[in-house]
């Protein structure tokens, strides 16, 4: 029934779904911003009961409560203020109680969403892969995100887009299932093994624990074909930039620089040109 009515008003469908990626973004920034502050509050609460300490009462957050609100100031946002893209160009960017300049990121990451969501669309086409591709990317931008404010990848996320991937495959929509399962466990311990290896030789904690099992979704995802790539391009972007990041800021070497990102990057890119780039490379031989 749905695709007859995409295939019948495809415009007002476009229009329809532009509008629920933006508002998919707008939901992004929520889990971005209050994620954290979830965990963070469920591993003091944890650590409080295994030293026996009393309680300490903490305010209630979670995605769903309270309501969207300024961080500046506190004030609750009424929803008319919260319309992804629109609210943020009629309040001139600015809070409405209290003036402060409202984050450019949080309607960067609705026009990155809207766009992605596009870009998904025009590849792929209306479907159930597209379904599965859309919470690839949601769950990307969210982890993306997080890595760079918190040097973070929770494993709600991770280990939910991993289990995903294996979901996706049963119905062989990127790899076939046994490919999926073993590059998925391949991925994780090859990474493992070399950090484990890297400590050694320079005492020195190379990587985090989150990054083995994102790439470990990857390989659920696009099965062992890919993993090279994703490693190939997430190092390769990752020394570039931190290069960078460490002369422009003039820090030292040992300034900790979030790898997930560069591997979120990579990870999209596989997503939409993984098997072209291949294909292109399997030409010279």
């Amino acid at each position: 029934m749905i695709l007859e009515f995409i295939s019948i008003f495809p415009i007002t469908s476009l229009v329809f779904f532009s509008l629920f990626s933006l508002a998919i973004g707008s939901l992004l920034n929520v889990i971005i911003y209050r994620l954290p502050l979830m965990l963070l509050s469920d591993w003091t609460n944890e650590c409080r009961q295994l030293l026996t300490l009393p309680e300490k009462k903490q305010s209630t957050i979670n995605l769903f409560f309270p309501r969207s609100f300024c961080p500046s100031c506190k004030s609750t946002i009424p929803f008319w203020h919260n319309i992804p893209l629109v609210s943020y160009c009629l309040l001139k960017g600015r809070c409405h109680q209290c003036k402060t300049l409202i984050s450019w990121r949080y309607p960067s990451i609705e026009v990155l969403c809207l766009f992605l969501s596009l870009l998904a669309l025009w590849q792929i086409g209306f479907g159930i892969t597209l379904l599965f591709v859309l919470i690839f990317i949601y769950m990307i931008i969210c982890l993306f995100f997080i890595d760079i404010d918190h040097q973070l990848l929770p494993d709600n996320l991770t280990l939910s887009l991993l289990w995903l991937g294996l979901i996706a495959n049963s119905q062989e929509l990127f790899t076939t299932l046994p490919n999926a399962v073993f590059s998925a466990a391949g991925a994780y311990i090859f990474l493992w093994l070399f950090i484990k290896l890297f400590y050694l030789l320079t005492g020195k904690i190379g990587m985090g624990n989150g990054d083995f099992k994102l790439f470990a979704a990857f390989g659920a995802w696009f099965g062992f074909a890919q993993l090279p790539l994703i490693l190939l391009l997430s190092s390769a972007t990752g020394a570039i930039v931190g290069l960078l990041y460490l002369k422009r800021t003039h820090q030292t070497k040992n300034t900790p620089i979030p790898f997930g990102p560069f591997l979120c990057v990579a990870g999209l890119v596989s997503l939409f040109y993984g098997k072209a780039i291949l294909n292109w490379y399997l030409r010279f031989y």
